[in-house]
């Protein structure tokens, strides 16, 4: 084996920018309070390894959309974030408004009208041990990057699902946003590896829970649009607001009602359709499940009217839209 060189921190920045990827190219901009400052070079993205969010997940984080200059939804996602924070007893570092004036300038120095915000709040450095007492302050870093499409613009055809065999998170932490990811990411590894788009999951009762990053919902054959329960999923920020949307199609009569509660696997089954709801999917039509098709196999008439409303919400609703950008 050879010899591991000895580096000194100019021989380290040089090795960093040396070692510059293609996907380099879709981060923009990152804050820390560690230095207090906004850096907009990849090389120097960069999360201390002591820090309790790397070696333990320890910390809470939130996913933020800004389009066309704006950001969607910031206060609703600083108040989840505030949320999972305090319900594993971690601090915020700084007030709320000022977090979001963080994002915005961590948004602008990007330079990107149209980029993703991800926003952690960490236990913070102070050692390699478990003890979250042995951070003096908590982390906070925050990513301007990259905006894929939404989902229905790249594949209009809709998206394929498949079951997961991951068990949901237990209780509380089921229902908050931490960084301790791990079900998660095997859940997309399983929807990868079968061909799939997204994973689904149901919990030991057997009742539908949620994906690796999003909601589900169906509509039933009589019209009601059905969301499962808060208890052992994370509350999405993009369901509610689809939900909120979904009103007015009760109203016009395109819908018969919104019902919360448990979903099992024959009422998906029976579906007209399956939605699938994020930041990034918005409100995407789930056209196959575990190989069979979902209703007719094609995308169904709620689904592209919450996704019209969704998206001229994103773009155009004064109290939803945070500006950025001049």
């Amino acid at each position: 084996m050879s010899e591991a060189p000895l580096l000194d921190a100019g021989a380290w920045r040089r090795a960093l920018s040396a070692a510059r990827r293609p996907y380099h190219d879709g981060y923009y901009a990152m804050y820390t309070n560690a230095v207090g400052g906004i850096v907009t070079d990849p090389a120097l993205m960069l999360v201390p390894a002591d820090d309790h969010v790397v070696h333990r997940g320890d910390g809470v984080f939130e996913t933020i959309k800004c389009v066309d200059g704006a950001v969607y939804a910031l206060d609703r996602h600083l108040a989840r974030l505030a949320h999972s924070a305090e319900t594993i007893g971690l601090l915020l570092p700084v007030p709320r408004d000022a977090l979001a004036g963080l994002v915005v300038q961590t948004l602008r120095a990007g330079g990107r009208r149209d980029a993703l915000a991800r926003v952690i709040v960490s236990r913070g450095p102070g050692g390699f041990g478990v003890n979250p007492y042995e951070c003096p302050r908590p982390g906070l870093y925050i990513v301007a990057y990259a905006l894929p499409p939404s989902f229905m613009d790249a594949h209009p055809s809709g998206a394929r699902l498949r079951s997961s065999t991951v068990p949901v998170k237990p209780g509380v932490l089921a229902t908050i946003k931490t960084c301790n990811y791990l079900p998660n990411a095997l859940m997309k590894k399983e929807a990868v590896d079968a061909g799939a788009d997204f994973a689904v999951a149901f919990d030991e009762r057997g009742f539908l829970a949620e994906g690796a990053t999003e909601n589900f919902g169906m509509v039933s054959s009589d019209r009601r649009l059905r969301v499962p329960g808060a208890d052992r999923i994370l509350s999405g920020i993009t369901m509610h607001r689809a939900l909120e949307l979904a009103e007015d199609l009760v109203r016009a009569g395109a819908l018969a009602g919104i019902e919360t509660g448990d979903i099992g696997r024959r009422d998906l089954e029976g579906a007209a359709e399956i939605l699938v709801f994020g930041t990034t999917p918005d409100v995407t039509a789930g056209v196959e499940w575990d190989g069979r098709p979902v209703g007719d196999g094609r995308p169904g008439p709620v689904q592209r009217e919450l996704n019209r409303r969704l998206q001229a919400d994103i773009r155009s609703h004064p109290a939803m839209r945070t500006p950025a950008f001049g």
